[in-house]
């Protein structure tokens, strides 16, 4: 429990620091450049195609003249682009939050080892390739645990309980593994991965339910559509802003791991000197 609170302050501090604010604000950059992009190349034809099938549906029909009688004929006109911007938005979220995520953990992983690990051995225990792997494995395990646990979904206690677990599981087994690629053994990793399980598992619970935070300002983007334009910008960045949180936590607690691993298995040495606080007074 120490170093799970340990890793956790530090993690809060380390949030504050100016290339985690700068790795948190690129998602924003990402999707603004890559909509204006898209935009300028094909955005009247995508409403020009929307709307020639919102014509040919009936449905349209019966709603421009509802719209008409409310006394409210142009959003008919505005449905068009309305539905082109709800549609396209969510591919442009994931691209570039995808990308993101590749960045930002090799990025969080040697902020910390430089700062607070600089003497831990690097033993390359995964590669690139081998993390990517280990993630679609992962993931696709964590998909069928939630597929074949749906109908325990039904039993009300448990729909709150299970899917943090099984997204904890997988955010602690994706996280862990990528904070130790660089500095652990194969043999390191499954040792500190079967000696922390159960603290893992709880900082997977725990950001996966933070996750959850992003996805209602998502929701309301939604249902109040005059204000989409803002808030899915101000939920990605947020849902950056935990992800760098999350991995910035997993990497504290996992080098420290295995510095105490290492260190119970070398000979005794002198008591070194206390660390500054919060690594050298971030930021």
């Amino acid at each position: 429990m120490p170093l799970l609170l340990d890793s956790f302050w530090r993690a809060v501090a380390y949030c504050l620091h100016p290339r985690v604010i700068v790795l948190s604000l690129l998602p924003l950059l990402g999707l603004v450049a890559l909509a204006f992009g898209l935009g300028y190349f094909f955005w009247d034809g995508a409403v020009n195609a929307v709307f020639t099938w919102l014509q040919s549906t009936q449905w349209l029909t019966s709603l421009g003249s509802w719209l008409t009688d409310m006394g409210l004929p142009g959003l008919k006109n505005a449905l068009a682009p309305l539905l082109v911007i709800f549609a396209v938005t969510p591919v442009l979220v994931l691209v570039v939050l995808l990308v993101v995520a590749v960045a930002m953990t090799p990025a969080v992983v040697g902020l910390v080892a430089k700062r607070r690990f600089p003497a831990l051995e690097r033993r390359h225990g995964a590669s690139f390739v081998g993390s990517a792997f280990w993630s679609l494995g992962s993931m696709l395990l964590a998909l069928v645990a939630l597929v074949v646990s749906v109908p325990l979904w039904f039993i009300p206690p448990l729909v709150l309980v299970l899917p943090p677990l099984i997204w904890g599981w997988l955010t602690y087994r994706v996280m862990a593994f990528d904070a130790l690629a660089e500095h652990a053994s194969v043999e390191e990793r499954r040792e500190v991965f079967r000696a922390h399980r159960m603290p893992l598992l709880l900082m997977g619970v725990a950001t996966g339910y933070l996750g959850a935070a992003p996805g209602l300002l998502w929701a309301s983007g939604w249902i109040f559509a005059a204000a989409f334009p803002v808030l899915v910008p101000v939920a990605v960045w947020i849902y950056t802003l935990v992800f760098a949180f999350s991995a910035l936590w997993f990497t504290h607690y996992c080098l420290a791991a295995l510095e105490r691993l290492r260190g119970a298995g070398a000979a005794p040495m002198p008591a070194s000197p206390p660390t500054p606080a919060v690594d050298q007074a971030l930021p």
